[in-house]
């Protein structure tokens, strides 16, 4: 059994089959919806039912709030028709319009940024267009293709990512054996916890981890193109081995008067005269307020659950917080959706 789903925006009406998502359906008719992880976890496909019914399989709360659920909005990649439908995605404040791109690429550095994270510089043979925060499928020789977000300004023709070891991680274990002169497929821009260029008010940006890839373009993006607001950069882990990239940070904050870099340690085995605890308590302690602020969070879903809940909690607007949380494969799995 099928049921007919009209998109708005577009000039089709999808035939929708049994146990096929919105999202899938589209695709395959050829329209352009937006889309992200196709597994209901960083809303990028979030859509508002005009009309009809759908039955939801698992999804984050990050990508939809139970809040926005009751007001009608759905993510097309994890909505099942049970009826006729109605549905349009929702708009972006800002709209990013980047052509996916397949390009074969060459590994041209390999630098071990800490004793579980390398960071690799990918030569392509045409620039990549993206917005600073996006992220691409990497295919590594011999595995399966997986998400990684660029880490460098967008538009050039050399490419860096940062590759965490992930214990059981099949992908991420090879990455640390990557050669240079290794060949690497990519297909992309994705993701919608992008930039926004328009915003004037104080960027905070977040990172944990291997999630100081996005938030490190979108900190270097910010910097590079003027944008003359507050910029404070948060970088959470567990003990100073974990630190990477500090020189870095710490000398584009002597250079630029609104930018400030806080290294947070969550569990130093050492005396320490950084900052420690959690990372959302560190700036917990720094604002009273986050109304006006952007909000970039990157890293592992824990830490952008507990950053969401901050913001949220210091009146952030929703619409402000744009978030990247690192699901593994096998944390997918586990919700049943990989």
């Amino acid at each position: 059994m099928s049921y007919q789903v009209k998109v708005r925006g577009t000039d089709k009406t999808l035939s929708v089959g049994e146990d096929e998502t919105i999202l899938e359906a589209a695709l395959e008719a050829g329209i352009d919806y937006p889309f992200g992880c196709q597994s209901g976890n960083c809303g990028a496909c979030k859509s508002r039912l005009l009309a009809g019914e759908v039955e939801m399989s698992d999804y984050s709360e990050y990508a939809l709030t139970d809040e926005e659920r009751d007001q009608g909005q759905i993510l097309a990649c994890s909505s099942v028709p049970v009826a006729d439908c109605d549905v349009v995605w929702l708009d972006l404040e800002e709209t990013v319009q980047h052509a996916m791109q397949s390009l074969d690429c060459t590994v041209t550095a390999v630098e071990k940024a800490t004793h579980d994270i390398v960071v690799l510089q990918l030569k392509a043979g045409s620039a990549l267009a993206f917005s600073a925060g996006q992220y691409a499928s990497l295919t590594l020789p011999g595995q399966p293709p997986r998400d990684f977000s660029m880490a460098g300004e967008p538009y050039g023709d050399t490419l860096e990512f940062h590759i965490r070891a992930i214990e059981d991680g099949q992908v991420s274990q090879a990455a640390q054996n990557i050669q240079v002169g290794d060949k690497v497929a990519l297909s992309g821009p994705m993701g919608l916890a992008f930039l926004r260029e328009l915003h004037t008010g104080p960027i905070l940006a977040v990172a944990g981890g291997s999630g100081l890839a996005p938030i490190k373009s979108i900190v270097e993006t910010a910097l590079a193109k003027g944008l003359a607001q507050p910029i404070t950069l948060y970088f959470g882990v567990r003990d100073e081995r974990d630190l990477y990239l500090v020189e870095h940070f710490e000398g584009l904050a002597a250079k630029h008067g609104n930018f400030k870099f806080i290294p947070v340690l969550s569990e130093p085995t050492g005396e320490t005269s950084r900052r420690t605890g959690f990372l959302h308590d560190a700036m917990r302690s720094d604002f009273t307020t986050m109304d006006g602020c952007k909000i970039y969070a990157a890293g592992p879903p824990p830490m952008v659950d507990a950053v969401r809940a901050l913001a949220e909690d210091l009146k952030a607007r929703t619409e402000d917080l744009h978030a990247d949380p690192f699901y593994t494969v096998h944390e997918l799995a586990e919700q049943g959706k990989s």
